[in-house]
C-alpha cells in the first residue's frame, strides 16, 4: 500500500470536510447587512417621538426600540423579547397597550440591536442585561412601569423584580416561572433537566451558529414558520449577519445554571403583583415546577395556562394580550 497516496486521500477529505460547511455558512451571510443599514436609517427618539421605530442611545451602546402612546399620561410599559427573536414579536401589545392609555416601549436586547452586540461571552451576563433594562426605563423617564418578558425576556423581568422591587407596577412573566425554581429545577429535576438539555447544545462552540445560518437558514425558518411573515422576514434579516447568531447565543453561554441555581440572591420573594403565563403543551417547561413559585410571591399572584406550546403571545395574541391589559389594571 503506498500510504503517500493514502496520506493524500486523507487530506483533502479533511479539507473538504472543512471547506464544505464552511460555504455552506459563509454563503449563508447577508454580508450586504440590510438590517443594519435599515436600522442606521431610523431616526434617534426624541422627547417629541409617540409611536414607531428609533434608535436609542443608551451608554455605550445604540438600541432598536419600537415605541407607542408616549403622548398618553398613563403608566410606562416595558417588553422584553427572548430568544430566537425580537421585539417585533410584541407589535400586537405595543398598539394596544398604548391605545388604552399606556407609554410602551420594546427594544432589541444587547446582541440582537446592532449597535448593542459587543463580543466576548463576559458581555452577556444576566447583570449586565438586568442593567440595560433599567437604563432604558431611565432614559424613559419610567420611575415605575409594568414589565413583560417572554422566555430570557422573562428570565430577565424576574431578576429586574428581585434587584429593582421599587421600580415595577406589575409583573407579567410568558413561558419561564421564577427563575429561583426554574434553574433549581434544570439542575435537580430530571424531567426539567430533560427538557433543558439543549442549553448545552447552545452553549457549543460555532455548531450553534452553523446550525441556525447554514443552507440559507433553513433549520431556522422551519423552527419559526408559524410566526408572521413580517415578524420572520425580520429575524431572517438579523440572524443573516454575521455575528448576530453569535450575539444571541452568548446569553446562553454566559448562563451559569449551577450559579443560578444555588446562589440564594436568585431565590428572592417578588414584591410586584405577579401574573405568570404558560403553555400546555410547552416542552420546554416541567409543569410539575409551576406551583413551587407562588411560595416566592409576595404579592398578589395569579397564573394562566393555555392550551398552546412556549409562543403564547405567537400562537394565543388576543387572550394574551387581553390578561396582560387586565393585569396592569389591577
Amino acid at each position: 500500500m503506498n500510504w503517500k497516496y493514502v496520506k493524500l486521500a486523507f487530506l483533502v477529505l479533511l479539507i473538504l470536510l472543512i471547506a464544505v460547511p464552511s460555504f455552506r455558512y459563509f454563503a449563508s451571510i447577508d454580508w450586504s447587512k440590510q438590517h443594519s443599514n435599515r436600522i442606521a436609517t431610523l431616526p434617534l427618539l426624541t422627547a417629541t417621538d409617540t409611536v414607531g421605530e428609533f434608535r436609542l442611545p443608551i451608554g455605550e451602546f445604540e438600541l432598536l426600540v419600537r415605541v407607542a402612546g408616549l403622548q398618553n399620561e398613563g403608566p410606562g410599559v416595558v417588553l422584553l423579547h427572548g430568544f430566537p427573536e425580537s421585539s417585533i414579536m410584541w407589535r400586537p401589545l405595543l398598539e394596544q397597550a398604548a391605545t388604552e392609555g399606556y407609554r410602551v416601549i420594546a427594544f432589541d436586547q444587547r446582541g440582537y440591536s446592532p449597535g448593542a452586540r459587543p463580543t466576548g461571552v463576559s458581555h452577556y451576563h444576566i447583570d449586565s442585561l438586568t442593567q440595560d433594562v433599567i437604563d432604558v426605563a431611565d432614559h424613559m423617564g419610567f420611575d415605575q412601569f409594568h414589565l413583560v418578558g417572554h422566555d430570557w425576556g422573562a428570565v430577565l423581568s424576574w431578576n429586574v423584580a428581585m434587584e429593582y422591587p421599587e421600580r415595577l407596577l406589575t409583573l407579567t412573566a410568558l413561558s419561564i416561572p421564577h427563575i429561583g425554581v426554574f434553574f433549581d429545577a434544570v439542575m435537580n429535576h430530571p424531567e426539567q433537566q430533560e427538557r433543558s438539555s439543549y442549553f448545552k447544545l447552545l452553549q457549543l462552540p460555532l455548531l450553534p451558529e452553523y446550525r441556525f445560518v447554514a443552507n440559507d437558514q433553513q433549520f431556522y425558518k422551519q423552527m419559526m414558520s408559524k410566526n408572521h411573515p413580517d415578524y420572520l422576514a425580520e429575524y431572517l434579516a438579523l440572524y443573516g449577519e454575521y455575528g448576530a447568531a453569535t450575539a444571541a447565543l452568548n446569553w446562553y453561554r454566559a448562563l451559569d445554571v449551577e450559579e443560578m441555581a444555588s446562589n440564594k440572591i436568585f431565590k428572592r420573594s417578588i414584591q410586584a403583583p405577579t401574573l405568570y403565563i404558560w403553555g400546555k403543551e410547552d416542552g420546554v417547561i416541567a409543569p410539575a415546577i409551576i406551583p413551587q413559585q407562588e411560595a416566592l410571591i409576595e404579592a398578589t399572584y395569579r397564573e394562566i395556562s393555555l392550551e398552546t406550546g412556549h409562543g403564547l403571545i405567537q400562537t394565543k395574541p388576543d387572550t394574551v394580550i387581553q390578561e396582560i391589559l387586565r393585569h396592569f389594571a389591577g
